[in-house]
């Protein structure tokens, strides 16, 4: 089958799905247009503000759509074969992760926009609410190792011949090059919006063609900013500090502003490139239940490697954290929620696309920055021209890190919040002291297994995203349960990702115990037992108010 054709087969898919599963899910959570949200309710012009769904969903897709679904397809692509990971991908999206995200911002838009966690606490009681804060700092803390030293390996490569070039190229300088010049546009464009307020469609005019501009710029200084991998992951750890401290409007605001345009343009491509580029499928179909390594069985690890770009409880964090407390009407939540899962869908079945045009030589000692960037590179080519190779390939891997540094700050600031709240401590000092923190374990972990370190903790990264799903799946169930709606659609994948995820524990778990495991097995190990503690209490907690029967209410005497 060739690739237009089996792209267009997804699409379909994916349209159907919103067109039917998602409205009838729509019609399940019974969302009026009349009820006032906690937009208007509360409006303040901050944090409480009615948006329109157009542009609440380009925010919304641009803080969902990181580099979960590029990298984890990529991974299962090479290891299991595209089929599995495609199937999973089409299926996955339309029934549970669309279904999470979407339930997920109805249930904090009914509790006036309050996180996922205060929502659990809410149904299932304070200790709950604990045990799902924990949870979710540790999922976070997995979310920052994984994509931090992956980022740090795509802006480290040697030096290689590029094809049409007369000189030396290090396209990982480049890349780093670029991203950093991405960064600084966007801290300028803060400052700018900031202090002299100038109209938005200038600063657009501006600093998106400014972007593209560092693009080509850091492939003529791709020698400048050459380090090791190492340096680069301390480098990045220290802007997840800074940049979860700082006000949203220095950098978060403006860099989620340009990297959606990067976003956008790197859907297209990727969708012209499949239907017009004239590449084939150069990969396996199938590669086997069983493969060579530790996450080796299809079941479970195929499902925790693609991770986002299937189900993703990171998205619920994000659609109970900021979007809940913008969105205008309830039936808005229809295009945003399920809407924007589905996108994420498509970003993952790009960068699947990337691996299948991708002969076995092209992918060798290659990590998914730098297939996807050589892939989004070939596409872009399809449209510009092969003389312009190294800005489209460097265009490919700064808009897979321009999504990585997204949910290093979004991952970091949130770190921060959840154990503020958990030691019930306030002010600038503890806000320190909770960012180090945040940042000093994931610099611990990636230290401890040295350069690559991202591949050794994915598969818990990807374990630890899916549960978070699964509990707030759970705590959704119950509330709906309470409220007497149906909910048997959210306690289906509920179940489902609850089997895949806990089955990946144990199997983490029985690796680090056997003889001659590594010293980051064993630490995997460690916190894959911690989870489990977690993820079974909260599930026992929730069971039970799944399952208790209603008291009935006390008959009171009356006198005859």
């Amino acid at each position: 089958m060739s690739l237009p054709v089996l792209a267009l087969t997804v699409i379909v898919v994916l349209g159907l799905g919103y067109r039917f599963y998602g409205r009838w899910v729509a019609r399940q959570l019974q969302l009026d247009p009349d009820v006032k949200t906690p937009a208007e309710r509360h409006r303040d012009g901050v944090d409480f503000v009615p948006t329109k769904p157009f542009y609440l969903l380009g925010q919304h897709f641009s803080a969902i759509a990181a580099a979960g679904p590029i990298a984890g397809p990529i991974m299962a692509g090479q290891q299991f074969g595209w089929l599995p990971a495609l199937l999973w991908i089409g299926l996955g999206v339309v029934f549970i992760g669309a279904v999470h995200d979407m339930s997920t911002l109805v249930a904090s838009v009914r509790h006036e926009g309050r996180s996922i966690a205060e929502v659990v606490k809410g149904v299932l009681g304070p200790r709950a609410g604990v045990v799902m804060l924990a949870f979710i700092w540790l999922a976070l803390i997995y979310v920052i190792v994984a994509f931090a030293d992956v980022t740090a390996s795509t802006f480290v490569s040697g030096d290689a011949e590029v094809k049409g070039l007369a000189f030396r190229f290090n396209p990982g300088g480049a890349v780093a090059a670029a991203s950093t010049m991405y960064l600084g546009l966007a801290l300028l464009m803060g400052l700018v919006d900031r202090f002299l307020k100038p109209p938005l469609w200038l600063q657009t005019l501006i600093f998106v063609p400014a972007t593209l501009g560092a693009v080509w710029l850091g492939t003529q200084v791709s020698h400048v900013l050459v380090l090791d991998q190492r340096t680069w992951t301390l480098l990045i750890l220290g802007y997840c500090f800074v940049a979860s401290l700082v006000p949203v409007w220095t950098l978060l605001q403006p860099r989620g502003y340009l990297g959606g345009f990067i976003l956008y343009a790197a859907l297209a491509i990727g969708v012209v490139g499949i239907f017009f580029g004239g590449f084939s499928v150069e990969q396996p179909a199938f590669k086997g239940f069983q493969v060579p390594g530790p996450a080796g069985s299809l079941f479970p690890f195929l499902f925790v490697t693609i991770a986002c770009g299937a189900c993703s409880g990171f998205h619920g964090l994000v659609c109970s954290g900021t979007t809940s407390k913008q969105i205008a009407r309830e039936t808005h939540c229809t295009p945003v929620g399920y809407g924007a899962m589905l996108l994420e869908g498509l970003v993952a079945v790009i960068a699947l696309a990337t691996v299948m045009i991708a002969t076995p030589a092209e992918l060798s000692g290659r990590g998914p920055g730098a297939v996807y960037g050589a892939g989004l590179g070939r596409f872009l080519t399809a449209l510009i021209g092969e003389e312009h190779l190294v800005f489209a390939t460097t265009f490919g891997a700064m808009a897979f890190s321009t999504f990585v540094f997204d949910t290093l700050d979004v991952s970091t600031r949130l770190g921060r919040y959840i154990l503020q709240e958990l030691f019930g401590v306030k002010g600038r000092v503890a806000a320190g002291l909770a960012t180090a923190v945040t940042c000093l374990v994931p610099l611990g972990f990636v230290s401890m297994a040295g350069p690559g370190a991202w591949r050794a903790f994915w598969t818990l990264f990807g374990t630890s995203n899916q549960l978070l799903a699964a509990l707030s799946l759970l705590g959704i169930s119950v509330w709906l349960k309470q409220a007497g709606r149906a909910y048997v659609f959210a306690l289906v994948p509920m179940v489902g990702v609850f089997a895949v995820t806990l089955t990946s524990l144990v199997l983490q778990v029985g690796e680090s115990m056997a003889t001659g495991a590594s010293t980051v097995a064993r630490v995997n190990g460690a916190v894959a037992v911690v989870e489990l503690v977690l993820a079974v209490a909260l599930l026992g907690i929730g069971a039970r108010a799944l399952f208790q029967r209603p008291v009935p209410a006390p008959v009171t005497a009356t006198a005859e």
